[in-house]
């Protein structure tokens, strides 16, 4: 807790701040002075400077206005082009959630019109997109996250409290460690525990899907659940992802780091392996709650945003180009004695739907790649070659008086074929025909809109 102390003695007016805590690695101030609230933007640049930390200042929830004048004012200050579909209060921490199909609008250039929200109600404006498509999932995952406010302040304080252990602490001797508990040589059940003097970190933990009985080694001597500070989610697919609830269902209660999008896809498809696996009549290895507690210990990270997430390890979320939301794993370990990269699956190429993977890095010394669907004798065919072979199919089967069913992974690659289809009706090169969206892809679709 030494940080927030140093940190304090720094401000002019330290009797201000009413409490001081940690969201994560993030540090929040919380001030009854409305002055430093809205115009002390100085002083934290110069303390962010110094303590080379994200800090931020919020009003003191009593400074705030009452919900409903706020609402009634936020609406009055937003234009008809940027109306919110939701206005949700998240009085635990003196925020405002605005949802709106337009958040640059909402935002307003250099950010006016958040500025507004706050001078008129004291609380602090995060915008959030509504999906293109409308997604139950996707309102369930942040009614999750809404409802559970208190509980996830006190959680996040208590990840902070964690990093910033040993804040001050003289250096230790550093090793890092990297144990395979599964993809080793084989497709599926992807995880890692990389351990140092002081951490515990699991990459990904993963089913294989042609044998869900096969788990990761758990039962290795040094995989210890009370152990592990945190567990880092590459992305969503199920071979890296699915088994993430079964860690709270063995009483894990630490931080899940991924990026927004890899949250909500992989909620989905537990959700969707979940109904799966009862609808059959088995046991699922989970509960529904099980999912919820996941969501509930999710820490979202944007691609390039650093943040601590042990007293000695850093990471960075790149993007690995193989579905959305998909990461590089960069982990700064030791204040800079190692660094090493878990890219888990990346594509070096850009398609329709998404950019190629990052290649380029400040510093790293150390790789651990996927090599799923790779063989020294793959040979790729080209993606024109790839669309001219579906466009003939297409084609042929419309002219024959047929239909075209495309059995395709509803992740990804679903939403690439819809746009390779829409390109070739738009070129001329296939007959317009009506294209339907079936299953679980119209729900990852909606997602997708989400993060355009």
């Amino acid at each position: 807790m030494d940080i927030l102390k140093e940190l304090l003695k720094k401000l002019e007016n330290p009797d201000s701040i009413t409490d001081a805590v940690f969201e994560g690695a993030n540090i929040v101030l919380y001030t009854k002075d409305k002055d430093f609230f809205l115009n002390g933007q100085e002083t934290i640049r110069g303390l962010v400077n110094e303590f080379k930390k994200r800090i931020e200042v919020r009003a003191d929830p009593k400074l705030t206005l009452p919900e409903e004048e706020a609402e009634e004012a936020i609406n009055e200050i937003l234009t008809e082009d940027a109306k919110a579909d939701q206005i949700i209060f998240d009085t635990q921490r003196s925020q405002v959630v605005i949802e709106t199909e337009k958040p640059g609008v909402a935002i307003g250039k250099q950010g006016s019109v958040l500025r507004e929200i706050k001078e008129q109600t004291m609380w602090s404006p995060l915008i959030k997109r509504t999906p293109a498509i409308r997604s139950k999932l996707i309102e369930n995952i942040r009614a999750v996250l809404y409802q559970n406010s208190d509980y996830r302040r006190k959680f996040l304080h208590k990840v902070g409290k964690r990093v910033y252990d040993g804040w001050i602490r003289g250096k230790k001797e550093c090793w890092v460690r990297l144990s395979t508990l599964g993809a080793g040589r084989q497709v599926g059940r992807s995880c890692f525990l990389l351990q140092t003097p002081e951490s515990r970190i699991l990459l990904d933990c993963g089913i294989n899907p042609a044998n869900e009985t096969e788990f990761p080694f758990f039962e290795a001597p040094e995989f210890n659940i009370n152990e592990i500070d945190a567990v880092i989610v590459s992305h969503a697919h199920m071979d890296h992802a699915g088994l993430i609830p079964l860690l709270f269902k063995m009483q894990y209660k630490g931080p899940v780091y991924c990026t927004p999008p890899t949250r909500d896809i992989m909620s989905l498809l537990l959700i969707d392996q979940h109904k799966i696996v009862s609808s059959e009549g088995k046991e699922p290895l989970y509960g529904m709650d099980d999912i919820k507690e996941m969501v509930k210990h999710t820490i979202c990270l944007e691609y390039g945003e650093v943040t601590d997430i042990t007293p000695d390890i850093r990471i960075t979320f790149h993007n690995a180009g193989h579905i959305l939301g998909s990461a590089m794993v960069h982990m700064h370990i030791g204040n800079g004695v190692h660094n090493f990269l878990y890219t888990a699956d990346m594509k070096y190429e850009r398609t329709m739907l998404l950019d190629p993977a990052i290649t380029r890095f400040p510093r790293l010394e150390s790789m651990l790649i996927e090599a799923t669907l790779s063989s020294k004798d793959a040979k790729m065919g080209t993606v024109e070659d790839a669309q001219q072979q579906l466009a003939t199919a297409i084609t042929e089967t419309v002219q024959g008086g047929g239909k075209v069913l495309v059995p395709v992974l509803g992740v990804g690659r679903a939403q690439e074929v819809m746009l390779v289809v829409e390109q070739l009706i738009r070129d001329g090169r296939i007959p317009e025909v009506p294209v339907f969206v079936d299953g679980m892809v119209w729900d990852v679709t909606a997602i997708h809109t989400a993060y355009p």
